[in-house]
């Protein structure tokens, strides 16, 4: 079988798998209403939140458009606070309902500087939101949220966060770091299939879902807040999909979030030992380093995607590969979700014998 190891879908538990097997029910029936309560209160033990927590059918890309269009209207000024792919993408789709956004980028591979946002919020006091991504795995960084929410909420903006490779495996106390929509996504560290993204909204968010005015009709937090009073979707959810999540909540509740967050800090460390014992270098600001995905840099004058082939073909092993500027300059490790120790040995064990294909050692 082979070892998935990019940061998203990740592998999924044999139970959780086999929750996918049950036969269809009324997704307006008290079946499915226990099953989507429970879900829900769930996850809200996990995002740390007493908020409103909604479940929408949809990739984590439709929940940042969601957590956009719910709280915007077009003209609004938005800053977007971008170390990577993902932030940019946060951008463009406040950019593509008619925000006027401000793009504050950082180096790849740098986090956000607090200070920068700072003084990006007092130059312009028109800014109404913040879009930040909390862990940007096309760059293996994650971001001192706690530090850069203090800046954002101190100065009195709505904090919108791509939290969709974060919630779940890194800590992320959504209330005490006062987020005012959160956005996760099943395929990560939830061990669930792809097919739902999850959303916590704030008091501070409902105030300005009350006025925002883009477009919004299957995204709908006002929807999903009165159907959930049902025990309902306001469309037909991914049920199979909502099936399986229950069992992988029931799984990480049983495991407990201090023990998952303590066991994805100890994955990433030992990713990160394994890479420098191999002389490769991390791509990462090794301050921000990610526990739940890793970047590493291909030595000079071998191309990533040429060495993920051969631990794909050879030890079936599959190492996610660099984006857009990054396409072939470095391979990227998933640590998040189903995975322990032996799933990260493996690679280095096979990285070990793939490397000298390429005339590298560690000498270079």
């Amino acid at each position: 079988m082979e070892n998935l190891r990019i940061p998203g879908p990740t592998p999924c538990p044999d139970e959780v798998l086999q929750a996918m097997t049950k036969q269809m029910i009324n997704h307006r029936g008290p079946e499915f209403r226990d099953i989507l309560n429970r879900v829900t209160e769930s996850l809200k033990v996990l995002f740390q939140t007493k908020n409103d927590v909604f479940l929408l059918t949809g990739s984590g890309t439709g929940g940042m458009e969601a957590a956009i269009v719910n709280t915007l209207s077009p003209g609004d000024t938005v800053l977007s606070v971008s170390v990577g792919v993902f932030g940019d993408r946060f951008a463009s789709i406040a950019e593509q309902f008619g925000a006027n956004v401000t793009r504050l980028s950082f180096e790849w591979g740098k986090a956000a500087d607090p200070d920068e946002v700072r003084r990006a919020l007092q130059a312009d006091p028109k800014i109404k939101a913040v879009l930040v991504t909390h862990n940007e795995t096309s760059t293996g960084v994650t971001n001192d949220l706690e530090a850069l929410s203090k800046v954002i909420k101190d100065a009195g903006k709505l904090l919108l966060v791509d939290a969709i490779s974060s919630l779940g495996s890194i800590n992320l106390p959504v209330d005490e770091w006062r987020c005012d929509v959160a956005v996760s996504s099943s395929q990560k560290g939830w061990m669930t299939p792809p097919g739902l993204a999850m959303v916590s909204v704030s008091q501070e968010a409902w105030q300005a879902h009350n006025s925002a005015r883009m477009p919004r009709f299957y995204w709908d937090f006002s929807r999903a807040k009165s159907y959930l009073e049902r025990g309902q979707t306001p469309w037909t959810p991914a049920v199979s999909t909502v099936f399986a999540m229950d069992i992988a909540l029931k799984m990480m509740l049983e495991e407990g979030l201090p023990n998952i967050i303590t066991r994805h800090a100890r994955l990433g460390e030992i990713t990160r030992q394994g890479v420098r014992s191999l002389g490769l270098s991390l791509f990462a600001d090794e301050k921000y380093a990610s526990d739940t995905v890793t970047a590493v840099n291909a030595p000079d004058g071998l191309n990533a995607n040429d060495l993920r082939r051969i631990m794909l073909s050879e030890h079936e092993i599959v190492l996610g590969g660099g984006q857009q500027k990054l396409d072939g300059k470095i391979f990227r490790i998933g640590h998040l979700g189903w995975v322990y120790e032996v799933d990260i040995s493996e690679v280095m064990a096979a990285l070990k014998v793939a490397l000298p294909k390429f005339r590298y050692n560690k000498a270079g």
